[in-house]
């Protein structure tokens, strides 16, 4: 139970974190920063058992919603998620669970799994993203901000999570 809690604690650091790690894009494609966020999701939910790894993502919702800096671009509050970012931080949730029932499947032992587990990852995260985008904005400025600018780094974020995941996760069985 000890390492569990450890375990819990440094995730909620990484997440934190990672959420401030920002590359910010041109203003020809929105201006809208990419950052560590999503990497950092996807990997507490497949590093952590299950469902340890949704746990831990979704207290660190709570914990930005109760005010904490921790959100991408030290954002936080209760408005973050009636926001534009809001489908997107409902899907971190839903997309860390996912992945850890992924890898209680054996998804992390092999590389090509562990990539195809990041990528419905991110599908999960940015299909939530785009279905609030939807509802607040129309179909087209949901692709415009939410999608069109973030796809080469979601793509860069899968294959990097996917190594990493796999990496970490045949070295613990290797052990």
């Amino acid at each position: 139970m000890t390492t569990h809690l450890i375990n819990l604690a440094l995730s909620l650091l990484f997440l934190a974190l990672m959420a401030q790690l920002s590359i910010q894009t041109p203003e020809a494609l929105g201006g809208i920063p990419i950052t560590g966020q999503s990497l950092a999701v996807l990997l507490v939910g497949f590093l952590l058992p299950f469902p340890w790894g949704g746990g831990a993502v979704l207290l660190y919702l709570l914990l930005g919603g109760l005010g904490l800096p921790v959100f991408a671009e030290g954002g936080s509050g209760w408005s973050s998620f009636s926001g534009g970012s809001g489908g997107f931080l409902i899907g971190f949730f839903i997309a860390a669970l996912g992945m850890g029932w992924l890898r209680r499947r054996g998804w992390g032992l092999h590389l090509g799994y562990s990539l195809l587990a990041n990528g419905l990852g991110t599908a999960v995260i940015v299909g939530s993203g785009l279905l609030w985008l939807t509802y607040l904005y129309g179909w087209g400025k949901a692709l415009e901000y939410g999608f069109y600018p973030f796809w080469p780094g979601a793509i860069v974020k899968i294959l990097l999570g996917g190594f990493i995941a796999w990496s970490m996760l045949r070295k613990r069985r290797a052990v």
